[in-house]
């Protein structure tokens, strides 16, 4: 009774653009969200709305057609019941029992408008003219796709190539279209290197953005269950960001090879890179503590002795392929060591920080099987008195969401931490059933309330504790 009664609450309204801006503004997945959403009093629980300037509009605009079909259906009763008003009454009483449903879809109308006859327009002339730009550029064009580590392949590139070449790339996460026409539009014109993260929301995504960018370089980081919910399967999936290498006809693509999803898709002349080294490039002495990696690389007579920011053994395959990038434009050893010795980890991605003399490795950012299995690998290799691992699963799993969470599930319980935290959700049951069939035997705790969880970790922790925090639920998803 509850959750049918909290669609009338006050926060009703705050909570619709709460679930718009969780989305980024997208109808579908919205409005998907929101029929499935029995208790919307339970709808912020892990964050607050943002109040962004398109936020307070919303917000404004929402409250003022909420108070309007109100204040009318009050006047229809009055009209009704005061004055006898035929049919005034049953008309009065559905406005004002209808109000939440219309405008939680009133709301997205002026959305799909701007979309179709404002920004789709503007973002068509946008990026013809930056396929424009880079056709003209003179610099190396670096494209990354991916399942995962794009953007960690990205400002590794920046900063070691940044030592001895004037290097631009997207920011942040920017991967799509739009934001590559507009890092064009941002561009000098005499760079040496540019550095484009190529996204994949749906099918086809990628051949498009290798057509706008025109990239000389490919750099192919895995492949792994994620954003599933607009592939068919993981093998679609992986054809889309595989049409990276198509475009490249397979030359200068180096691809992850610890990423086995991505084996059936590797061809002869794809330049295969990981822990083990990169090429003709060969890694060795590999050591990994709480300061960051070490390692050797060696390569007919040359040999450089690296160390990174970055945290764990799954990390040196990454800057390996990106010593034999800087390596292949010129970069000289000194220049390259440099570069690498100034890669730190990002927040959210493997960022290992101290709290009351426990070790916390916070990868919430982290969202495919692969990175599990990675940061399970750097739990297992890291010293600790007790080993804690905290996770609520992955999300945008698609199909594959029962087996993933399964395997996961399989590989916690070989890594064998002292401590499970799990945070309740629709996939718990399917990590348990993972843990149940290696029969793990140690703590494990479900938590109902991960914010409450997060914001007071301190009280759940003891000095030499090494705590790992592995992916991010955020409140779209059940």
């Amino acid at each position: 009774m509850r959750g049918t009664l909290s669609i009338f609450s006050p926060k009703f309204a705050k909570v619709i653009v709460y679930m718009l801006q969780s989305t980024e503004y997208q109808v579908a997945p919205y409005l998907r969200w929101f029929w499935r959403t029995v208790n919307f009093g339970q709808v912020m629980k892990r964050r607050e709305l943002e109040y962004t300037k398109v936020a307070r509009l919303v917000l404004l605009a929402l409250r003022c057609g909420i108070a309007v079909q109100i204040i009318l259906g009050l006047m229809m009763l009055c009209l009704g019941l005061a004055r006898g008003v035929n049919g005034a009454w049953p008309l009065g009483a559905a406005l004002i029992i209808s109000y939440p449903v219309v405008w939680a879809h009133l709301i997205v109308i002026p959305l799909v408008l701007g979309d179709w006859l404002v920004i789709r327009p503007k973002n068509r002339k946008l990026i013809e003219q930056s396929r424009h730009i880079f056709a003209n550029h003179p610099g190396i064009k670096i494209a990354v796709a991916g399942s995962y580590g794009k953007t960690t392949m990205k400002e590794l590139l920046g900063t070691v190539l940044g030592e001895g070449k004037k290097v631009a790339i997207t920011p942040a996460n920017k991967n799509v279209a739009s934001s590559h026409a507009r890092f064009a539009m941002g561009l000098d014109g005499d760079e040496d290197v540019l550095v484009v993260e190529f996204g994949e929301g749906r099918p086809g995504d990628v051949a498009g953005f290798s057509k706008t960018v025109q990239p000389n370089v490919g750099v192919i980081t895995g492949i792994a269950p994620a954003h599933l919910d607009q592939y068919p399967s993981l093998d679609a999936a992986a054809q889309d960001i595989f049409s990276l290498a198509d475009y490249l006809h397979d030359d200068n693509v180096y691809v992850n090879a610890e990423s086995s999803t991505a084996q059936k898709f590797l061809k002869d002349t794809h330049i295969l890179y990981s822990h083990g080294g990169v090429g003709e490039w060969k890694v060795s002495d590999i050591h990994v503590d709480f300061a960051g990696t070490r390692f050797r690389m060696t390569k007919k007579g040359k040999s450089l002795q690296l160390k990174s920011g970055l945290l764990g053994r799954h990390q040196v395959g990454p800057l390996a392929a990106v010593v034999a990038i800087a390596d292949s434009v010129g970069l000289n050893a000194k220049q390259i060591e440099e570069g690498v010795a100034k890669t730190k980890s990002f927040e959210h991605r493997m960022h290992a920080r101290s709290l009351r003399g426990a070790w916390i490795i916070d990868d919430s950012y982290n969202g495919n099987i692969d990175g599990i299995r990675a940061g399970l690998a750097l739990l297992s290799e890291l010293p600790a008195k007790r080993k804690i691992y905290v996770t609520p699963g992955l999300v945008d799993q698609g199909v594959e969401t029962e087996r993933v969470h399964r395997e996961m599930g399989e590989l916690i319980a070989r890594t064998n931490p002292d401590k499970v935290v799990l945070m309740k959700n629709s996939v718990t049951a399917h990590i348990l059933r993972g843990l149940e069939s290696k029969d793990f035997k140690k703590e494990v705790v479900i938590e109902d309330n991960p914010l409450e969880y997060y914001t007071n970790l301190e009280h759940f922790i003891a000095a030499g504790d090494v705590v790992l925090m592995q992916n991010d639920w955020t409140d779209n998803y059940q």
